[in-house]
Order: structure tokens, then C-alpha cells, then sequence
């Protein structure tokens, strides 16, 4: 490869690598407060957290006029008629009450009557990696710092006032009630249960002498939070089944970018339903707050909206360049009708609505576990949908079998690797000798084409006859890679929420879930993984004799093509890499194996064929 090409190779490969800064500096995310959409004037979580020490917590007035409808979103008659949405004006002392299981820490809060925050007990917020790094002890999160608390009901000012919730604890859980002038009682009781589950029993009932006609309203279930400071949210997001597929949608469904990668006009509200929600969550990478419905009162619609977060402290700022200075969050409700009830006293002065809720990391078996006491798919939650997502289950559960027989994790995705490869060893032995066999015969194969320039229709029918007489596949080069391309591609989605992985070792990688960033220079991540796995896809393609007929300065760019996929994966998962990297040197190993044995096996038959000769007996002379 000459200079210019070497040069026009180098800038190109700079270009991408810093494509998602440049980006970012020349086109800054919008503010979403500033869309005027979901302004909120003031947060019940306040940023420090939550010290359940029952230090009160000033709340201001929180104001949420509905948006617009977003792009390619219809209006639905349920959310059309929320003419006006607001957050309880709350100004007293707020109440907060604790109740502990063995896996989750639930702090409930009077300034809304709902869930504040949820921590869980076996779970850390952040993986310490290097000496100099301190663990921050904390237990992992959901809904913090969110504006509202989870079950906060929103409606118009005929479900609000002034008043907080009196939080009474029961012999099962907890009741958050209050009564609103109008003779509206609302009431929520809260009962934990094991597995990560809430159940969630909310009542309306009218008091009052006269009927009561209740607009539409939002049951506000969670809010997607990020994991810890450094956490951008690529991987937040909301999700919802129907009862015959699932929705989800995300960062990148809110930011509306034009190719994935200019900003365009951000979308501030999702709605979707049709009085068939099964099911839905908030969630990021690794945790989630999943609503549970009943059967025969699904809501009618899922509302989501992009809401800032409290910004972190300057001085946290300053210290660490990665925390995220601009963090946001899916506030997420299950909107129900207009709803009327009779005076009190009536059999229909009463509306009672039951959720479950699971607050917990996204393991297979504990959602498994959910599918089937409520009858519901789950696998989509994992993110284990469509086509590819058959292969990512199968790949999680051989993964955490082989765990289970004392295998660490990273052996386990070694030993999976290997099991692939000897699956597709046969596949892969015969293409590197169709491609070999055909290197053999450039020669001829250049003859032919330049034989037939001038006729390409007579230039392919020779071709294909000269592939059929001497038994070689133009394509087996790449059929293995096809085949294997649902299995890389289950892998990645399967190690993109494998909770498994995080915290868990390999090497200098301390977190497998991760990037392996051993250090960090003038701002660029040094991570040696995919660096490794670059020069094993070099070597690998050094390997491969080059298509017959390909141009030479071709052959050269192809065989600098794994750059790109250094480009792709260097902030991809260790695990992800790991197993590419194994991948890579197997195949290699493949290659120089089956070119020995060829060689020794050509060796052979022409000993064989020139032993007769040399053994041939002389005849007598009579």
C-alpha cells in the first residue's frame, strides 16, 4: 500500500473513532426543560438521596403541562383529553417510611403517597476497579432521584391538592391516604413480597354527597434512572407488551437523530396502547421497575416523557471528567379513563386497581419466575426479542449452566466459544480449502477473465463451469461467516443486560460487563482487549488467500478492514470482545491446522503414487 493510501487510511480511522465527540461538540443535545413540554419546577427526591434519617425535604410546586403530540405518535382519545397535567403542590413536612425485605430496601414518601426510592440489598451501584478508586458502598438503585415518586398519581387539579399523604404502617406493608376536598379518597397500600415484588393496591372512592366524574388519569409507576454517575443512558428505556408483542422504546426513540448520528428534533412524549397493556417497565442496563396489570383491567395507554435530573455537584464535576453533567430519566405511567363514581354509600362509589410491581436486576430466572406466575412473556425484558434473540437465551442459559458447575465466567464464555467453533468446524475446514484450491488456480482464473472482457454474460457462464469441474464454492469463504454472524449478534444482545457479568474478573478487565479501561490518556480510554482482538483479525486475515480476480489495492484494504471493528467494539463490553478475541485465535488455529494436514496429505499421495514406479520389479532374462 503506498503512502497516499496509508495516509487516507490513517486519517479516516482518526475521523471515526473521535466521529461521536465531534458530534456532540458541534451539535449539543438540546435541553429538554426547555421545550417547555415537562418543565419541572421542583424534584420530590432531592439530590442528595434519600438518608432515611427522616430529615425533611422541601418540595416546590411541580407544574407538567402535556406535550404535543410527538412525531409519528397518534393522539389517542385517553391521552388527548389530559387538557391539563400536574404534580401535587405539596408544602408540608415530608413523611418518609422504610420498609425492608431481604432483598430491597423500599422508602416511601408522603409528597406524592408513593415510592421514592427502591435500593437493592445484594446489589452495588458501582464496581471499584483499580487501587486508586474507592467502592462507594451503596446499594444499587431504581427511581433516583426521579421528579416523582413511583404510584404519584397525576391528573388535573380535580386529583390534586395541597395536602400530603398520611403514611400508616400495617402488618404487611404500608398505607399512603389522604382526602381531598371534593370527598375524593385516595388511598394506596403497598404490600412487599419476596422475589423483588410489590404489590400495589390503589382505591378512588367518593365520600362526598354528589357524583364524582374523574379526568383521566396517570398512575405513574417508575421513572428510568442511570446506574451510577458515569451510567449516559444509551441503555435506558421503556418497554410495554400488548399481549402478542413488545414496544420498546429509548434514548434513541427521544433524541430523533437524523441516521443515528445528527441530532434532530427531539421528541418529548411517547404514547402507545389501546386498553391492552399487559405489562411495563423502566429500566437501564442492568435493573428494572416492572407494572404487572391484571388481566381484566389492563391500562389503557403507556405515557413516558424524557425528564431532567438533578445535576451533579461542581466539585464532583471536577473531579471526575466522566460523571455526566446533564443527567436525564423516563418518567413512566399507566394511564387509565375517565372515570365516574357514584355518591357515597352506591356499590359503584368504589374504583379499586391492583399492580405488581418488580423492582430488581434483569436475571432470566427471576423473570422466568414471572412469566409464569402471571402468565405473561418476559423474555423481551432481557431484550431477547425477534429472531436473534432465540440465540441469546440459549447462549445466557449455557452460560449460567456451565456457572453452575463451578466454571467463572469468563471460562464459561471461553468454553461456549470453543463449543461454537467445533460446531462449525467441518463448515470452516471446507471453505479455507475452497478458498486455497482457488488460489491455486488464479492463474487460470485470471486467464479467464481477461479471455472474456468484452462479454461478461460468456465471462460468468465460463466461471461457473470452471468452479463445477474442479468442485469449488465461490461462496464458501463467506458461508461460515454468515452462519455465524446470528451468533455473534445473540451474544451482543445477551452480554448487553447479562448482569451475571458485572463485577466479574478476567485478567486486567475487572468488570466483564465493561470496557476493559485500564487508563485514561488526555481523555481516550486505553482498553487492551480490543487492541488484541484487532491484531487477531490482522493475523487471521493474512491468513485467507485473497478473491480470485480482486484488484491488488483491494486485497490490501481488506485486509486492514478489522480496524473498523476495533472502531465499532473498542467501548463494547470485555466479555463481547473476550469472545471474539477466542474466536479469532481458534480460527487461526483452524487455518494453519488444515493447511498442515493438506499439505502432509498431498505429500503422502505423491509418495504413494511415485512408490509403484521405484518398486517395479525387472523381468529375468531367460
Amino acid at each position: 500500500m503506498d503512502r497516499k493510501s496509508l495516509i487516507i487510511l490513517a486519517v479516516s480511522f482518526l475521523v471515526i473513532m473521535l466521529w461521536f465527540e465531534l458530534v456532540k461538540k458541534w451539535y449539543p443535545p438540546a435541553d429538554p426543560s426547555a421545550l417547555g413540554t415537562n418543565a419541572v419546577a421542583g424534584a420530590t427526591n432531592v439530590a442528595g438521596g434519600v438518608t432515611n434519617t427522616g430529615v425533611p425535604a422541601a418540595t416546590n410546586t411541580t407544574a407538567i403541562t402535556p406535550p404535543p403530540a410527538a412525531p409519528n405518535t397518534p393522539a389517542s382519545p385517553v391521552s388527548s383529553a389530559l387538557a391539563h397535567v400536574s404534580v401535587p403542590v405539596v408544602a408540608a413536612r415530608e413523611q418518609l417510611e422504610v420498609l425492608d425485605t431481604p432483598d430491597v430496601r423500599y422508602t416511601f414518601t408522603s409528597h406524592g403517597g408513593g415510592l421514592k426510592l427502591v435500593e437493592l440489598k445484594r446489589h452495588r451501584e458501582s464496581v471499584a476497579c483499580f487501587r486508586g478508586e474507592q467502592d462507594t458502598n451503596k446499594f444499587a438503585s431504581l427511581n433516583t432521584q426521579a421528579p416523582v415518586p413511583a404510584f404519584a398519581l397525576i391528573g388535573n387539579d380535580a386529583l390534586q391538592d395541597g395536602a400530603p399523604f398520611k403514611l400508616t404502617r400495617t402488618a404487611t406493608g404500608l398505607i399512603a391516604e389522604k382526602q381531598l376536598p371534593s370527598g375524593l379518597v385516595i388511598a394506596k397500600e403497598f404490600t412487599p413480597s419476596s422475589n423483588y415484588l410489590l404489590r400495589a393496591t390503589m382505591r378512588l372512592e367518593n365520600r362526598g354527597a354528589t357524583p364524582l366524574l374523574l379526568p383521566p388519569q396517570e398512575w405513574v409507576f417508575g421513572t428510568a434512572t442511570p446506574i451510577d454517575l458515569h451510567d449516559q443512558g444509551l441503555l435506558m428505556g421503556t418497554r410495554w407488551f400488548n399481549g402478542k408483542k413488545t414496544e420498546d422504546v429509548g434514548t434513541g426513540w427521544f433524541a430523533n437523530s437524523t441516521l443515528g448520528c445528527f441530532p434532530g428534533t427531539p421528541r418529548p412524549t411517547y404514547t402507545g396502547g389501546a386498553s391492552n397493556v399487559s405489562w411495563a417497565s423502566v429500566h437501564n442496563q442492568f435493573f428494572s421497575m416492572l407494572a404487572i396489570t391484571p388481566t381484566n383491567d389492563a391500562a389503557a395507554e403507556v405515557v413516558s416523557r424524557r425528564v431532567p435530573l438533578p445535576k451533579p455537584a461542581q466539585a464532583l464535576l471536577a473531579e471526575d471528567s466522566k460523571i455526566v453533567a446533564e443527567p436525564h430519566g423516563f418518567q413512566t405511567a399507566l394511564l387509565f379513563g375517565i372515570t365516574t363514581l357514584a355518591p357515597a354509600g352506591a356499590s359503584n362509589s368504589l374504583v379499586t386497581r391492583e399492580v405488581t410491581l418488580f423492582t430488581g436486576p434483569k436475571e432470566y430466572h427471576l423473570l422466568a419466575r414471572l412469566a409464569h406466575q402471571f402468565k405473561n412473556e418476559m423474555d423481551q425484558e432481557m431484550g431477547f426479542g425477534g429472531f436473534f434473540g432465540f440465540f441469546s437465551k440459549g447462549l445466557l442459559l449455557a452460560m449460567n449452566g456451565l456457572n453452575r458447575f463451578g466454571f467463572p465466567y469468563w471460562l464459561c464464555i471461553i468454553t461456549i466459544t470453543l463449543i461454537i467453533k467445533l460446531l462449525f468446524w467441518p463448515l470452516t475446514a471446507a471453505s479455507t480449502r475452497s478458498m486455497k484450491r482457488m488460489q491455486e488456480f488464479q492463474p487460470q482464473i485470471k486467464a479467464l477473465q481477461d479471455k472474456y472482457k468484452d462479454d461478461p454474460q460468456q465471462q460468468q457462464r465460463k466461471m461457473m463451469e470452471f468452479w463445477k469441474e474442479h468442485k469449488i464454492n465461490p461462496m464458501s469463504g463467506c458461508l461460515p461467516m454468515l452462519v455465524q454472524i446470528p451468533v455473534f449478534i445473540g451474544f451482543y444482545q445477551m452480554l448487553q443486560s447479562a448482569i451475571e457479568l458485572r463485577g466479574e474478573r478476567f485478567l486486567w478487565a475487572c468488570d466483564l460487563s465493561q470496557a476493559d479501561t485500564v487508563a485514561t490518556v488526555a481523555g481516550f480510554p486505553i482498553n487492551p482487549l480490543p487492541i488484541v482482538m484487532a491484531a487477531t483479525m490482522l493475523w487471521q486475515a493474512r491468513l485467507m488467500p485473497p478473491s480470485p480476480g480482486m484488484d491488488p489495492m483491494q486485497q490490501k484494504i481488506m485486509k486492514y478492514m478489522p480496524l473498523m471493528f476495533v472502531v465499532m467494539l473498542y467501548t463494547f463490553s470485555a466479555g463481547l470482545t473476550l469472545y471474539w478475541t477466542v474466536q479469532n485465535l481458534l480460527t487461526i488455529a483452524q487455518t494453519k491446522y488444515t493447511y498442515a494436514k493438506d499439505a502432509k496429505d498431498k505429500a503422502a499421495a505423491a509418495a504413494a503414487a511415485a512408490a509403484p514406479a521405484q518398486a517395479a520389479p525387472k523381468k529375468k532374462k531367460q
